[in-house]
């Protein structure tokens, strides 16, 4: 069996530390059982590993969320890459043409399909391992599992089954139909049939999807379906297949399951009640600080506040409100202030953008020992960077220059430059131009091995 972890997500409910880069996924607010901070991905992953199932592991993601990916889990993990954000129908269909016809995965595989931040025990994963056999005994066409309630919830969907008999020696049942998020009344009532909550993880054979694509007339070619992509609907797997399937088991778990998708429910599960600088007074009752920023936060004699400061911003939130901040943030639209990257990270200093036109963008960015940003140029932009601390190695127009703390490097528009960090490195860039994107790059590319063979020695 594969399994495919879905990593998407904008980046709104838990703002200001996540953006459209850096979704709750990659929040490292948690800790890991030798204690040390750890983000969702991270968890699962290591979940996954303690499982022995990362071996036979996938995650689908956009291009912005690769490189942060490498960051948290590893450079040599499989990652299949969406053109663009198109909903989990067109993400899990060009999953399949991937598997098929560049990881030679047979028609006759079982796929399962996993959120990338599910907060769960490892006997859920026990659960997830138990679905290619169910698939096989049930002869369904999709296999689910289903979290049994521990309360009426209003805020997840329900999967209803036929009867309250399981079947198989996994103990699976059959679904009749499915609910949306209902209110607190139905949700009773859905408790009382033994509805299950649906925690979105299917398992089906590879075959059943490439046949759905072929009757659509869609390519089972990776290629293909990657230029054809843009065109396709944007359309969750949940209202394209599995709410038109009528060949349906769900296999229960019955364990500890939790949705972390918003404020009050991530702090419940931080080990501490303060994160970064600052103080909370010992009479504030339930409440927590986040801070990434280098300035303290003091947070004196309440109850059940959230405040969560980042380059991005700072919110202030009664915990039982938090989940409002999607819909307030609605109109709000920003370029992301901090970024995890392959080799390192950056957070935005000041961006300035003048009458005239042109802007300024200052960063701090920060590149780990060892790694190196890709051998690129720019066309709208010129660049200085000020070596703050750490010594490095520098390729401007194929001539190698060595650098240190103090050092200034300037890189006008049209300049092919890298760095590779021989020790951590920090450094202070300062971009000018006309408009400062991240589009505006040409990458060369991206080891240093290969770049090094286009340097000559000054």
């Amino acid at each position: 069996m594969k399994l495919v972890l879905l990593s998407g997500g904008s980046g709104k409910r838990l703002w200001p530390l996540s953006n459209d880069s850096r979704s709750k996924q990659f929040l490292k607010v948690l800790e890991s059982p030798e204690g040390i901070s750890e983000s969702m991905v991270q968890r699962v992953w290591r979940q996954l590993g303690d499982n022995q199932l990362s071996e036979s592991s996938f995650i689908a993601t956009g291009r912005a969320q690769v490189e942060m990916i490498q960051s948290q889990v590893g450079q040599d993990i499989r990652i299949i890459v969406e053109p663009e954000r198109r909903d989990t129908f067109p993400a899990i269909a060009l999953t399949a043409t991937y598997l098929y016809s560049i990881a030679g995965v047979s028609p006759n595989e079982v796929v399962a399909i996993l959120p990338v931040d599910p907060y769960v025990e490892d006997a859920f994963f026990a659960t997830v391992a138990q679905l290619e056999h169910t698939l096989q005994e049930s002869e369904g066409k999709l296999a689910l599992i289903g979290v049994v309630p521990s309360y009426p919830s209003e805020k997840y969907g329900y999967i209803i089954p036929k009867n309250d008999a399981t079947q198989g020696s996994t103990g699976y049942r059959e679904v009749s139909h499915f609910q949306e998020k209902p209110d607190r009344e139905q949700a009773e009532r859905l408790i009382e049939r033994n509805a299950l909550w649906n925690c979105g993880v299917f398992a089906f054979k590879l075959s059943y999807l490439l046949d759905i694509l072929a009757a659509k007339g869609l390519p089972l070619n990776y290629e293909e379906m990657q230029k054809q992509y843009a065109s396709l609907e944007k359309i969750s797997f949940d209202y394209e297949v599995v709410e038109k399937e009528k060949d349906i088991v769900v296999l229960p778990y019955d364990g500890f399951w939790k949705d972390l998708g918003t404020w009050n429910t991530l702090t419940e599960e931080m080990s501490h009640q303060q994160v970064g600088r600052g103080v909370v007074t010992e009479d504030c009752v339930n409440t927590s600080l986040i801070n990434e920023l280098d300035i303290p936060v003091a947070i004196i004699g309440t109850n059940d506040l959230i405040v969560a400061a980042s380059p991005d911003g700072i919110l202030v939130t009664n915990k039982a409100e938090s989940p409002r901040i999607k819909e307030v943030l609605k109109a709000h639209d920003q370029r992301p202030m901090y970024e995890e990257r392959r080799w390192g990270q950056y957070r935005v200093v000041d961006y300035v953008k003048y009458d005239e036109g042109n802007e300024v963008l200052t960063k701090r960015i920060r590149v780990r020992k060892g790694k190196n940003i890709s051998y690129q140029l720019h066309f709208k932009r010129s660049e200085i960077w000020t070596i703050i601390s750490g010594e490095a190695e520098i390729i401007l127009n194929e001539k190698l220059h060595k650098v240190k703390a103090g050092d200034v490097v300037r890189i006008p528009e049209g300049t092919k430059h890298s760095i590779l960090a021989v020790t951590d490195v920090d450094l202070i860039e300062v971009q000018t131009g006309s408009e400062l994107v991240e589009e505006d790059i040409v990458r060369f590319c991206m080891n240093w091995n290969e770049i090094s063979r286009h340097q000559f020695i000054s």
